[in-house]
């Protein structure tokens, strides 16, 4: 959709644009974390030249509302640190069980699922991390068991989860439950969709998670011994800053 700058105002045109897109990141039109066009796309769009639009975007960067790297610009949430946002557990559905329960984590470097390998695009044989969960009560009641298969770009950007590669044997104990901080450690912002369906004795629950950039980062398929009618929805974590 075209937008209108007014050559004869007496903002000058850069200002004009920097204000037109300000009010979308204000209003949701360009959620945090999300990718701006290109240069081209929007001084098409603005009716406008590509050196203003470079100024626009110098606008909003030195009032902390955008942020660039060598992928481009994207939108950042102003004034919300870190330590505002809620931590989210690792693997969805973590918990402790009652205090006598009993708790597993592993990680092993293997080929993941079709369905995995699919969903992080990865080529057909290629290993990976791939995290183990499992949890119940004392009495083998509430068990809950996950699968959580990590991405090139995962295991690559952040440094934490890159360490595990040397010892991802599958007996070792893997600490991973703060995996989504180090995602956001990493500058990552988190865009989670999690699905859960009702099977006849349990609940499945798949949770695929993307960065700013559409790339895959991490898919978790976990099974709960409960009932529950599918349910489907979305929020979004954005990077530390």
């Amino acid at each position: 959709m075209a937008r209108t700058t007014h050559p004869s105002d007496h903002e000058p045109l850069y200002a004009q644009v920097a204000a037109q897109l300000l009010g979308e990141l204000r209003d949701g039109t360009i959620p945090p974390g999300e990718r701006l066009p290109g240069e081209r796309e929007l001084a098409t769009r603005f009716g406008v030249s590509r050196e203003t639009v470079r100024q626009a975007l110098n606008m909003l960067r030195r009032d902390g509302q955008v942020s660039t790297d060598r992928r481009g610009s994207h939108a950042t949430l102003s004034g919300t640190g870190a330590e505002h946002v809620p931590s989210l557990d690792f693997p969805v559905g973590a918990h402790t069980g009652e205090p006598d329960g009993c708790r597993r984590t592993t990680v092993t470097w293997e080929t993941p699922s079709p369905e995995h390998a699919e969903a992080l695009g990865l080529s057909p044989l290629r290993a990976t991390l791939v995290h183990r969960y499992e949890s119940a009560a004392a009495d083998g009641s509430g068990l809950r068991s996950a699968v959580t298969s990590f991405s090139v770009v995962a295991v690559t950007e952040v440094e934490e989860l890159a360490r595990y590669r040397d010892r991802a044997n599958g007996h070792s104990s893997a600490q991973l439950s703060r995996a989504y901080d180090w995602m956001r450690k990493a500058g990552l912002t988190l865009h989670h969709r999690d699905a859960i369906t009702r099977l006849p004795q349990s609940v499945r629950v798949t949770r695929r998670v993307h960065d700013q950039y559409d790339r895959p980062l991490e898919i978790t398929d976990l099974t709960v011994d409960a009932r529950q009618d599918a349910l489907v929805y979305e929020f979004t974590l954005p990077a530390a800053t």
